[in-house]
């Protein structure tokens, strides 16, 4: 190998490198633009689900330092049987990510992924998770305000992006007991 082909393999190199460490980084860059815009005032939430009175739980502290830079407001609430997790997004951000990537970071094991509709015909991704015996039945979906839905946020991003729908958006994700 030439002087000169082992310079432009090094430039080749230390370039990819480049871009991985790049692509690595820009989330942590754009989820620090999003906390200084996000949403400042609270959302309100609805009263019933289902026809069942809904009343506010209480986040955790992760939950707490998330919403804090979320772009948008974040609340959970249970009927008694089911567990809503109720996020307003005000504008097209990667940190409304699958639920399914939430559960497998606490560890739990995801199953039965598919779409789904529900009694008025709502298409919704849903999934089976469990973890060390207990077994969840999850379900998703995020809503523009103007009656677009989306049922994975990789879509929903793109949409939102790309001014394809039009926010805010409701994500809404419930899980009950199996």
């Amino acid at each position: 190998m030439t002087r000169a082909e082992r310079s432009s393999s090094t430039a080749c190199k230390l370039a990819w490198a480049f871009a991985l460490l790049w692509c690595a980084l820009a989330p942590l860059a754009l989820s620090r633009g999003e906390a200084a815009t996000a949403h400042p005032n609270a959302a309100e939430w609805p009263s019933t689900w289902q026809g069942r009175t809904l009343r506010p739980l209480a986040l955790s502290e992760v939950e707490q330092r998330f919403a804090a830079r979320f772009p948008g407001n974040i609340a959970r609430l249970t009927d008694g049987e089911q567990v809503l997790v109720w996020r307003e997004v005000h504008r097209p951000t990667r940190m409304l990510h699958p639920a399914a990537d939430c559960y497998r970071g606490l560890g739990y094991r995801i199953a039965q992924a598919r779409l789904e509709h529900d009694a008025k015909q709502q298409l919704w991704r849903c999934f089976v998770a469990e973890r060390e015996g207990q077994r969840l039945r999850v379900c998703e979906r995020i809503v523009g305000a103007d009656g677009r839905s989306f049922t994975d946020t990789s879509g929903w991003f793109w949409a939102a992006q790309l001014g394809q729908s039009v926010g805010p958006w409701q994500a809404i994700t419930v899980a009950r007991a199996m």
